[in-house]
């Protein structure tokens, strides 16, 4: 669960293949850079603004950086399009159909995460859970572009993200 930011919380860990090796404690995959599994969703609403988050400073990585609408790490048992839609219910309270963009590999920029991306559309405001985000608002294409270029603002795996919507961006 990501609000909980339990260090001792146990994630599945895989190979370079992105198949399960067995379960770690998330501080040790973090320490150690294993690679694991994550969603990102991208929520736009209907003028076609992307909604972005700013992590809240109590996050144990990347604290107080930008970052896509929604994420979090796959649960044990838990395939990507659940934690996809838990994700998005746990730190927006919104609930949308979810269009898969794609899978991006495990690496550096995404810290060694396998990153299934999604995208969703929704006419609701979202409601951001104030344990996970310090702020969040929508964006145009050409802001989340810029913010994503900037490492001091952003979250490193954001760039990759945004290119699933935006080819061009890279």
């Amino acid at each position: 669960m990501t609000s909980a930011q339990d260090p001792q919380e146990l994630l599945p860990v895989v190979d370079d293949q992105d198949r399960p090796l067995g379960l770690r404690p998330r501080w040790l995959i973090h320490r150690d850079g294993l690679k694991h599994r994550a969603v990102h969703v991208l929520v736009f609403d209907p003028a076609g603004r992307l909604y972005l988050q700013r992590r809240s400073p109590a996050k144990d990585t990347y604290p107080g950086l930008w970052t896509s609408s929604a994420s979090g790490h796959v649960d044990p048992g838990e395939d990507y399009q659940a934690a996809a839609r838990r994700e998005l219910r746990e730190e927006l309270g919104l609930a949308a159909d979810l269009a898969p963009l794609g899978l991006i590999p495990a690496q550096a920029a995404t810290g060694q995460e396998f990153s299934a991306v999604y995208q969703a559309s929704s006419s609701r405001e979202p409601r951001p859970n104030p344990l996970e985000i310090s702020e969040g608002r929508f964006f145009t294409p050409a802001e989340a572009q810029a913010l994503a270029a900037d490492p001091g603002r952003a979250v490193p795996g954001l760039k990759l993200v945004l290119q699933l919507v935006w080819p061009a961006a890279g």
